[in-house]
Parts: C-alpha cells; sequence; structure tokens
C-alpha cells in the first residue's frame, strides 16, 4: 500500500496543474464511454452473429452464413474464436476485434477479406473439433492442424469446402439485396428529426 502511495505523490498534478489535469483525465474517461457505447463494444462479449454486422462490411459474411448449413447450428464465434478454454476465446476476441476496428476504421480493408495465418490456424482448429468423428471414423482422413497443412503442404478444410460456410464471392457487392439485421443509429432521434 505505501508503494502504492509513494507512485501516487509521484505523479499527483501540482500547483496550477490539478484542475486542469482533473479536466483533461474527465474528457478522456468521457470520450472512452461515448466511444464504448457508440461502437456497441459491449455487444462484443456475447456469441450473437448480429454483432458482426455492426461493421457494414461483414454484412456479406453474414448474408452468406445465415443461408447456409452452419446458420441453422452455428455462430460465428463457433469457428472463428479458440474454444481451448474462456480466457483466450475472450482474448482473441479483442485482439481480433481491435485490428478490425483499426483497419475499417482507416479504410484499409480489401474488397473480399481474407483471414490472417492466426484466424486461419483458429477456424481450422475449430472445423477439426467439430468433426473430429468424420474426420476420423468415416472418411479416415485423420487429424492435420493449419501448421502440419503448411508444413507438409497439405490443403486446409477451405480449399475443397470453398462454399462453406461463406460462398467464394463475398465482396461488398455480392449479395446488394441480402436482409440482415443493420444496428439501429447512434444519432439521436431529434438530431434525425432536424436533418430531415
Amino acid at each position: 500500500m505505501s508503494k502504492l502511495r509513494n507512485f501516487w505523490n509521484e505523479v499527483r498534478p501540482r500547483g496550477g496543474w490539478k484542475y486542469p489535469a482533473i479536466i483533461i483525465c474527465g474528457a478522456f474517461m468521457g470520450l472512452f464511454i461515448y466511444t464504448f457505447f457508440a461502437s456497441r463494444a459491449y455487444s462484443y462479449l456475447s456469441s450473437d452473429p448480429a454483432t458482426c454486422v455492426n461493421c457494414h462490411i461483414m454484412g456479406p459474411y453474414y448474408a452468406t452464413w445465415v443461408h447456409s448449413s452452419h446458420g441453422r447450428n452455428t455462430t460465428c464465434s463457433d469457428c472463428h474464436v479458440p474454444h481451448d478454454n474462456k480466457i483466450k476465446g475472450y482474448y482473441f476476441k479483442a485482439t481480433d476485434g481491435l485490428r478490425h476496428s483499426a483497419i475499417f476504421t482507416l479504410r484499409g480493408e480489401n474488397q473480399t477479406i481474407q483471414a490472417i495465418e492466426g484466424s486461419s490456424q483458429v477456424i481450422m482448429d475449430n472445423c477439426i473439433r467439430c468433426h473430429t468423428q468424420l474426420n476420423t471414423e468415416f472418411v479416415n482422413t485423420g487429424r492435420m492442424g493449419f501448421k502440419e497443412m503448411q508444413d507438409m503442404g497439405g490443403k486446409a478444410c477451405w480449399d475443397c469446402h470453398r462454399d462453406v460456410p461463406h460462398t467464394r464471392s463475398r465482396s461488398l457487392s455480392s449479395t446488394p439485396n441480402a436482409r440482415i439485421p443493420m444496428p439501429e443509429s447512434n444519432v439521436p432521434e431529434w438530431l434525425s428529426e432536424m436533418i430531415r
């Protein structure tokens, strides 16, 4: 406790900086709270697939998933988040989500999104996790993970199963009339009325 008190005595604002420091800290805290609610960051704690369409670029992926065989039995998190343990899963969601939000905010996304190596490994591990019986008992393909596949020059699950669960054409214009659950606007009602 004394170390914490000593640290506070070293960093606390002194003299005329006390009130500006309080105002600056309050502004940053307010900006953080606004950003947290405006971006719907709290919704990413759930596994609701509608959360993914908080970003408009995910619309075609949602539309193709919901009409696929996986749309009946899985959520986005079932395939795109590790299931080793909860902490690892939430950590992956947080880091991947921050990467996505940075890319989308800076408008650095491609017309068609491709999974990076870390995501590809998670996706393939989840394919194997869900389809273990199929791979080991019925077709005897064994269990080759993403790393082994890369090392041995093999194929990933989606190299053959191209349309599962998203179709090949996943650009922003590939599903122009798809019905997806778009999020409500963050614009206050009084401002919307004023704009109309």
